[in-house]
């Protein structure tokens, strides 16, 4: 019996010192992650450079140009943020879900891509300074009869997938921001709403005519005037906007002296003006206010 107890002590104390591994690793995982939570500030002023999330394909915000170099507004906007902060800027295209989903473990400093907070993506990501706000509108062929948006009820309607285009056609937009204009959902659901992975595709298929592969696509006004000054043969039905959103500076969820570093450097563009420059520049068009 007293070896039988004795075995059992010692088994007990290898389980016992098992466990206290086990919690102990959890708390140092934890611990460096805390750390991590709170260090871009440091990682990009010690790297001297600020890694963007952004796209190539979105122009005017944010596209390649002719010489194969990133432009736009939203590319202007985050090369004047990474020279305030003191630093380089070098950007990269991740798909547009995966940079909202969150997790980024390092791999992009912050996000410059016309971002709307909704409080789905709140969850996962932070959003430390709006920037300026975008009226999303109804673009159809330049031959469609239609005049309102209920002209397009039961209609085909394009969008780029995974944004607040879709998300509206969904009837399931919750933007998460102060001061955001109330907005009406289309009166029917569409006969087919069709999805893209960038914001130009579904120009694309529009300009092969009216009702071909689409009646209209929901699109910021910005995307839908660049279109237009490039040739497509499409509209905006006028004075009908979807809906008016703000757009947001993205980061990873957690790190607070990062997001008050974002936010001062944006306030500090809107108050000398830099941000309206950069607007009118790309857009003719103060979005900004």
């Amino acid at each position: 019996m007293v070896v039988h107890k004795s075995g059992e002590d010692g088994m007990t104390k290898e389980i016992r010192g098992t466990l206290y591994g086990l919690t102990m690793a959890v708390v140092i995982a934890c611990c460096s992650a805390s750390a991590q939570a709170g260090d871009t500030l440091n990682r990009v002023m010690k790297s001297g450079k600020m890694v963007v999330a952004t796209s190539g394909k979105w122009p005017p915000q944010a596209f390649l140009n002719d010489k194969n170099e990133f432009d736009g507004f939203d590319i202007d906007v985050a090369k004047e943020l990474g020279r305030r902060i003191g630093v380089g800027v070098t950007f990269d295209t991740p798909d547009f879900s995966l940079m909202t989903g969150g997790h980024w473990r390092g791999r992009w400093d912050v996000s410059v891509l016309s971002v709307t907070p909704t409080k789905a993506r709140a969850k996962l990501l932070d959003f430390p300074a709006l920037y300026y706000y975008s009226p999303y509108v109804f673009a159809v062929h330049k031959n469609s009869k239609a005049k309102t948006r209920n002209d397009l009820n039961g209609k085909t309607i394009g969008a780029e997938g995974g944004t607040t285009s879709e998300d509206y056609i969904l009837n399931r937009l919750e933007i998460d921001a102060p001061g955001v204009p109330e907005f009406k959902y289309m009166t029917q659901k569409p006969k087919e709403m069709k999805t893209y992975v960038d914001s130009m595709l579904p120009f694309d298929d529009l300009r092969l005519g009216d009702g071909t592969r689409l009646d209209a696509v929901i699109t910021p006004e910005q995307t839908a005037l660049s279109a237009i000054k490039n040739g497509y043969p499409v509209k905006i039905i006028p004075n009908d906007y979807a809906f008016q959103e703000p757009l947001a500076i993205v980061t990873d969820k957690g790190d607070a002296e990062w997001n008050k570093k974002i936010g001062e450097t944006i306030k500090a563009m809107k108050q000398d003006g830099t941000l309206t420059k950069i607007s009118m520049k790309w857009f003719g068009r103060d979005y900004t206010k």
